[in-house]
């Protein structure tokens, strides 16, 4: 099974992200393949939790 280049957030998140997790000058040096894993399940988590508050001010509107 390969992997899915395409990708699920889209390069502006990912930015934000690392901008907020303080990683965006590793990025803007060598990518995010420079990030550490560690780095990168921290800004997964971060993504999730606002993928969460999301779904959750989503469904408060729809009540």
């Amino acid at each position: 099974m390969g992997r899915n280049r395409n990708g699920i957030m889209s390069d502006e998140l990912k930015w934000e992200l690392a901008k907020e997790l303080g990683v965006d000058q590793i990025v803007a040096r060598e990518g995010f393949g420079g990030v550490t894993s560690r780095d990168c399940g921290n800004l997964v988590k971060m993504a999730i939790m606002r993928a969460e508050q999301s779904l959750s001010q989503d469904i408060s509107k729809s009540r």
